[in-house]
């Protein structure tokens, strides 16, 4: 069984991904965390996040086993991520790397902006994850907080909102929800409400195939 989520930043996507892998019993990919690896691994090297030919090299030595996600949950490696996601060779360069993980024997669970669409387009069940953008820009704040980082809740919203703008219109892999989607509105929900309306939306698309195919 895949399960593929897609959804804009701090929807809950992430989070309800982790919690139906853990009750499936499936491994589980953070998509965003390849991109956010190779933006650090740039920065960290000097390069210009612009420079597509480099982050296609980038891209293509990452190591998704040395990804620290402490080092890449920041507001810097969000915004570094969102404008390496925009590189068309970068996209291609981690094509093989998603889909060999979303291939492994009994499934598993792939969250990111392109995975119902792009990687997993015959995934077994998709979920379209979204909330309005100011509470998604509360549930980053109050998170960066956490984190010791001083970003007031007005930058975060246009941060939430010009990344929103930015994975949308990309021409290439765009953040959109796949026709045959399940739409999720976490807005009004804990991650309590929001991982049984998952569960219950997943159950209900695998009944329905089963009965397709039966």
């Amino acid at each position: 069984m895949i399960i593929a989520i897609d959804g804009p930043a701090a929807s809950g996507k992430g989070t309800i991904a982790r919690r139906l892998a853990s009750h499936f019993g499936l491994p589980h990919l953070d998509t965003g965390l390849l991109y956010r690896g190779v933006g650090k691994a740039m920065l960290d090297q000097g390069l210009d996040l612009a420079d597509e030919a480099q982050a296609e090299r980038v891209a293509l030595a990452l190591d998704p086993q040395q990804l620290d996600d402490d080092a890449l949950r920041g507001a810097q490696m969000g915004e570094a991520a969102s404008r390496i996601a925009g590189h068309p060779k970068v996209r291609q360069a981690l094509l093989k790397l998603q889909r060999d993980f979303a291939g492994q024997t009994g499934g598993a669970v792939l969250d990111g902006r392109d995975i119902g669409t792009v990687i997993c387009p015959g995934a077994t069940v998709k979920l379209f994850v979204t909330a309005s953008a100011p509470e998604r820009a509360r549930r980053r704040h109050l998170e960066l907080q956490k984190r010791g980082d001083g970003i007031g809740y007005d930058a975060v919203l246009a941060d939430i909102e010009r990344r929103d703008e930015r994975d949308s219109a990309r021409s290439s892999a765009p953040l959109i929800k796949a026709g045959d989607a399940c739409l999720l509105d976490t807005t009004n929900l804990d991650i309590e409400g929001a991982f049984w309306a998952a569960l219950d939306q997943v159950e209900r698309a695998v009944s329905a195939s089963a009965s397709r195919q039966g």
